[in-house]
């Protein structure tokens, strides 16, 4: 097939070819199919579960010309989404964190780890870059107890699973491909499953910061943004991988009507970027410089250019970052060790 590659006995999807919806969610890529074909997508399964402050999308890809079609891997997707989340309605969080740990549990459970079998989360991106610190963030607030374990008194052991977590930052920052360093985690501390979280990116601004997506396919850092490292899979790290994700960033391209031609890109009013983003008269405005001469060809051209490299997040961010890690480190915390109270068992420790 043309959009899947065959490398060392597993599938790679290639979610760069032209046409391709630029986003990390199955449910925007499954949309944006569907919108240009006008028919079903072939070993492509949806269902949608509406709720009282979230709703459930699952698109689930069982087969080569479904992951092709999508540019997604294999594998159950699902998506938890609630626009109160963006207004912080605390009812809105513990739904959609309900939800989620919901969804995880059962993941993990499909793919045969064990209520006490160990897990190792890690939490993917960089903590100086706010719309990219989701990852590290959660890291902080989940319950780790693989050094306590073991001391624990056997009546507590039922209900606290071994939990290891890490932050291995970004390869900008350590020089090291952070798949390398999950990995060698992995082949030192034996966990039976790893929980990847990570910020990703959306193709409509109505998802940002209001949609978590939960995968059992893995994950591959930096996708969204065109930054694309080696994955996190079953096949790389030999046990299974769940990914976790909210969308935090949006190519511009998205907002302006221009670039990949999505039929579901949302209508922004006029006036909602300065010239030299929305093509018009931009070089009166401006004369970008190419190679330190003025640019003086077309100037729509040059702003879709640019466009095609911008990438925005909500003014918000910080907030909504903080919010976000919240949900989904309870969302974990409650997947991970069911039934636990949670003072009682710090009392216990």
């Amino acid at each position: 097939m043309d959009d899947v590659t065959r490398r060392r006995g597993h599938t790679r999807i290639d979610a760069r070819r032209p046409g391709s919806p630029r986003t990390d969610l199955a449910v925007e890529a499954h949309q944006a199919v569907v919108s240009r074909s006008r028919s079903t997508v072939p070993e492509v399964e949806t269902e949608r579960e509406p709720g009282r402050y979230a709703s459930v999308h699952r698109v689930r890809i069982t087969g080569p010309r479904g992951a092709a079609a999508l540019g997604k891997a294999p594998g159950t997707y699902t998506t938890v989404e609630s626009p109160q989340l963006r207004q912080r309605s605390q009812e809105a969080k513990e739904e959609v964190a309900g939800l989620v740990a919901k969804e995880l549990a059962g993941l993990l459970r499909r793919q045969g780890v064990g209520p006490d079998a160990p897990v190792l989360v890690a939490g993917l991106g960089n903590w100086n870059a706010t719309p990219d610190s989701l990852g590290p963030r959660v890291v902080g607030q989940i319950l780790v107890t693989r050094h306590l374990h073991e001391m624990l008194p056997p009546e507590k052991k039922g209900s606290l699973r071994p939990v290891s977590a890490i932050s291995p930052g970004v390869l900008g920052l350590t020089g090291i491909e952070t798949t390398e360093l999950v990995a060698g985690v992995v082949q030192r501390t034996r966990p039976a499953a790893v929980i990847c979280i990570d910020a990703l990116a959306a193709a409509s601004p109505d998802r940002l910061c209001s949609t978590v997506q939960i995968s059992d396919a893995g994950i591959q850092p930096g996708a969204g943004v065109g930054n694309v490292r080696r994955g996190l899979n079953r096949e790389t790290l030999g046990i299974p991988v769940v990914a976790v994700g909210v969308p935090t960033v949006i190519h511009a391209s998205r907002l302006s009507g221009v670039g990949d031609g999505w039929a579901g890109a949302p209508a922004v009013p006029p006036g909602a970027f300065p010239p030299l983003l929305h093509g018009g008269d931009a070089r009166s405005q401006a004369a970008p410089m190419v190679s330190g001469t003025p640019f003086t060809g077309d100037g729509a051209q040059a702003d879709d250019d640019f466009l095609a490299t911008l990438i925005v997040t909500p003014k918000e961010i910080d907030v909504f970052v903080e919010d976000a890690s919240e949900v989904v480190a309870g969302a974990l915390n409650d997947a991970l060790h069911p039934g636990l109270d949670l003072e009682e068992v710090l009392r216990s420790i």
